[in-house]
């Protein structure tokens, strides 16, 4: 579970970065909560921080597929999509058009670890482990060393 915890934080911390980055928008720009418009390059910040809300998704999703499926497969996962919001908030903060990539690529990340997690949670309630099939989906996992 040290995978998962650490990504976790990491994706803590990503998020108060985020939230810091609107208080010092609001304070160059003199915008006090609880106004949300005014000038263009705040409502940028602003809307890409809100942009970055599904963290109760992500982490639910990222700890289920931990748990269930595979720590290390969910972890590199959850480090993509880290990598790909932050790559959002970035871009959207300086110009508002042209971040469709990493935006879709961190929804895709997200449907990743939601298939992850459903297969790992139907291989943990329906097949017992000495199952010849959950021998067939863990297999390459083993034959890595890594399950």
């Amino acid at each position: 579970m040290d995978l998962l915890a650490t990504i976790t934080v990491l994706g803590v911390l990503e998020q108060a970065y985020f939230a810091l980055q609107v208080i010092h928008a609001r304070q160059q720009y003199g915008i006090s909560p609880p106004r949300t418009t005014g000038h263009p390059e705040f409502e940028r910040i602003f809307r890409a921080q809100v942009n970055c809300s599904e963290f109760s998704i992500f982490i639910s999703l990222l700890w289920v597929a931990g748990i269930f499926f595979h720590q290390a497969v969910a972890a590199a996962c959850g480090m993509l999509y880290l990598y790909t919001r932050l790559r959002y908030f970035q871009g959207y903060a300086v110009a508002a058009q042209g971040q469709l990539g990493p935006l879709y690529a961190s929804a895709r990340l997200l449907w990743l670890l939601l298939g992850l997690a459903v297969a790992g949670l139907l291989a943990h309630f329906l097949l017992p482990c000495c199952s010849p099939w959950m021998a067939v989906l863990v297999w390459p996992l083993q034959h890595l060393g890594t399950w």
